[in-house]
C-alpha cells in the first residue's frame, strides 16, 4: 500500500462488511468497546459516518451531519442507502486528489477515504464484539487499513481534541481488524 493506492474498493468492501454485521445487532442497549456508545448509538453513528463521507465528497462541511443519527426504524437500511449515496459521490476519480474538509482538517480526498475506511472497520469491530459476531473483516481489506493507520492516525497526540485513546498492545492472536481497533485505542472487554 502506498500513498497513491485507491482506497475506494477497500472502503466499499468495509461498508458491506459492516452492513452485514448490522443484521446481527439484536440488543440495542448492549455496551460496545467504543466509549459512550451502546449498540443503538453506534448504529446511529455508523449511519452518520456514511452521510458525512457523502457530504465531504460533495464539498460540504461534515459537521453539518450530527455525530449520531437518531430515530431510525431500520438502521441497516439507512446505512445501506447512505453508503450507496457516498460511494456514488466518491466514484469521481478527481475527488481523490482534491482538497476536502473533514472533521480533522483539510486533506486530499484520498486521505479522507482512508480515514473513513479506518472508522468503518473499527466501528464494525466494536459492533461485532458487542453483539457476539465474528469481529475480523476480510484481511485483504483490514490489512491495508492497518498498514495505513500510523499515517492517518499517528500514535501521538491522543486524547483531548484527538478523540482516540492510547494505542493498545495487541493480543498475540489478534487479527488485522482487532489490531486496527487496538491502534485506535480499543481493547476487548
Amino acid at each position: 500500500m502506498d500513498e497513491q493506492t485507491d482506497p475506494r474498493p477497500l472502503y466499499a468492501a468495509a461498508l458491506d462488511h459492516v452492513h452485514a454485521l448490522m443484521a446481527g445487532a439484536h440488543d440495542p442497549d448492549a455496551p460496545t468497546p467504543c466509549p459512550g456508545f451502546d449498540v443503538r448509538a453506534l448504529l446511529g453513528h455508523l449511519v452518520a459516518t456514511v452521510e458525512r463521507a457523502r457530504v465531504i465528497g460533495e464539498g460540504g462541511d461534515p459537521r453539518t451531519v450530527p455525530p449520531v443519527v437518531t430515530g431510525l426504524d431500520d438502521p441497516a437500511a439507512a446505512y445501506a442507502a447512505g453508503a450507496g449515496r457516498a460511494l456514488a459521490v466518491w466514484s469521481d476519480d478527481a475527488l481523490l486528489d482534491r482538497a476536502v474538509t473533514v472533521p480533522w482538517g483539510t486533506v486530499p480526498g484520498r486521505a479522507a477515504v482512508w480515514g473513513y475506511l479506518n472508522e468503518t472497520l473499527v466501528h464494525g469491530w466494536d459492533l461485532a464484539v458487542a453483539t457476539g459476531q465474528e469481529p475480523e473483516a476480510d484481511p485483504a481489506v483490514a490489512g491495508p487499513a492497518l498498514a495505513a493507520a500510523p499515517r492517518t492516525l499517528p500514535a501521538r497526540p491522543r486524547g483531548g481534541p484527538v478523540p482516540f485513546g492510547p494505542v493498545v498492545e495487541p493480543r498475540p492472536e489478534a487479527g488485522p481488524t482487532e489490531r486496527l481497533a487496538n491502534w485506535n485505542g480499543r481493547a476487548r472487554p
